[in-house]
């Protein structure tokens, strides 16, 4: 039998009342929580040191104000080194034995994200805020956390990085008189390349007696995004993904600008890399500077400590380098903070949490020691920092603001670019990270011996880096990225 108008109608009306009540939930107008029974939450993530120190320090102050008129509470946990979080996470999800629970948020890179949301174990922070919030943020972190499959946002961006160029100014300033260079020099690739050689040249010429023993000028961390954004500059996607699905552009010609600018001056002692991170080899005299991230200002060293005695220095912070012609990318980096999928309640006070953490103030606060720049539109601007630190009477590394205020000072000349997640991306960017790298180093030591056994420099080198060297190596590394991206 039909049912009567009247109940087909009254049917519809509380079906479509009980949707709007769910979109009204998943828009975050629905507050689900409780000051008289306060929902705690526990935070994962791989700070440690001065950067430890100040998130605890903000998350103590939320407690005692924000959380405590709303009903969350939180608690913060170190867990060593990134690959140390990203191993507990990944015990946490598979039930390892002994494994603690799943964290209500964590730290996570986007490739790590991809994989936890993947295992359908993330929360839709797209249920929790509006496109007005939204749209506060800067819209390039907004994207990089787009992760899932239906392009809504998983990763909540809470502290960002790019990369600056540091350089001991104490011993440049000798070798710039002496060889007659200067910092614009420094402004493309192609020029640091050629002032390393000339500092390989003047440096062993201080030492007339030992042939050969000129040093390193330059060194930079993070070979992946060498290649990423190299390649970006030069005007190619490494890395297309859409849907999920990658596509690998490495065509010759740019990778070849990589490989001479970066494997050859290694192989021939021009560029360096010796310890843990370019920051100790500016430290040991290895090198006098280096590309790495914002966040290493901190841990540039004050003196130069050799056998013979140490010295102090200063410092100068620039622009990185770019290709000679090519357009002005800058890595978009740092990780975001994700929230595991719950209930209603725990997500809702989670994204409160982030939402507070990322206001102007407490984010730049957080910048203002650990080196990562705030993620709020407004906030990123000289005058919104300087404001901060009087207000808030903040003690800062003149190092850390000098890193922050340059970033700020060209951001609006940059392009940012991060390259979208896809599956097995993490194992791909290890590639990119070791593959060249090691092969370098394993090459420049050969050249090394044979130069102390009275060859010349560019007769031990040029096995290594000849055209041929340069096939064998490419049509490798290439089939090695094929193999990796599609296993």
């Amino acid at each position: 039998m039909k049912k009567p108008r009247c109940a087909e109608k009254r049917g519809f009306l509380g079906i479509l009342a009980a949707v709007l009540a769910l979109g009204l939930a998943g828009c975050g107008s629905k507050n689900p929580l409780d000051p008289k029974k306060p929902v705690s939450l526990t935070v994962w993530h791989y700070y440690n040191g001065s950067q430890q120190a100040a998130f605890d320090t903000l998350v103590e102050e939320f407690n005692d104000t924000t959380g405590r008129e709303k009903g969350i509470y939180v608690e913060s946990y170190s867990q060593g080194s990134v690959s140390d979080l990203e191993a507990a996470v990944q015990d946490a999800i598979n039930g390892k034995v002994g494994a603690d629970i799943m964290p209500d948020i964590f730290s996570s890179y986007a490739d790590t994200a991809y994989e936890v949301e993947q295992a359908g174990a993330l929360a839709n922070l797209s249920d929790y805020l509006d496109q007005e919030e939204l749209d506060h943020y800067v819209n390039s972190y907004i994207e990089e956390g787009r992760i899932a499959t239906d392009g809504t946002l998983r990763i909540f961006p809470t502290a960002k990085s790019t990369e600056i160029m540091m350089i001991n100014k104490t011993d440049w300033d000798v070798f710039a008189a002496a060889a007659g260079v200067s910092l614009e020099d420094l402004d493309t690739i192609e020029g640091v390349v050629a002032a390393a050689q000339a500092y390989y040249e003047w440096t062993d010429s201080l030492t007339p007696d030992i042939p050969g023993d000129g040093k390193a000028f330059y060194g930079r961390d993070a070979m992946a995004n060498y290649f990423i954004i190299g390649m970006q500059q030069l005007g190619v996607e490494m890395f297309h993904v859409e849907n999920g699905e990658v596509t690998l552009n490495v065509p010759r010609d740019e990778i070849f600008r990589l490989w001479e600018n970066y494997y050859v001056p290694l192989v021939k002692g021009y560029f360096g890399a010796y310890g843990s991170f370019r920051s100790d080899d500016v430290k040991t005299g290895d090198i006098l500077a280096y590309t790495g991230s914002t966040t290493s200002a901190m841990y540039f060293p004050s003196q130069v400590e050799l056998d013979s005695g140490s010295h102090a220095i200063d410092y100068i912070v620039r622009m990185p380098p770019v290709f000679k012609g090519g357009q002005n990318y800058a890595v978009q980096q740092g990780a975001g903070m994700v929230v595991s999928k719950s209930d209603q309640q725990h997500e809702y006070a989670a994204v409160e949490f982030l939402k507070w953490f990322t206001q102007t103030e407490n984010n730049l606060q957080f910048g203002c020691v650990s080196g990562y720049l705030p993620v709020l539109k407004e906030a990123s601007s000289i005058q919104k920092l300087d404001q901060v630190i009087e207000d808030r009477n903040l003690e800062v590394s003149p190092k850390t603001y000098d890193c922050l205020t340059t970033i700020m000072d060209n951001i609006a000349d940059l392009t940012p670019y991060t390259n979208k997640s896809f599956k097995n991306g993490i194992e791909v960017r290890k590639v990119l990270e070791y593959n060249l790298a090691d092969l370098a180093a394993e090459n420049h030591t050969a050249v090394e011996a044979a130069v102390k056994q009275g060859v010349s420099l560019e007769k031990a080198a040029a096995p290594y880096v000849s055209q041929e060297a340069f096939t064998a190596w490419y049509t490798s590394f290439v089939q090695t990225l094929e193999t990796t991206a599609n296993k």
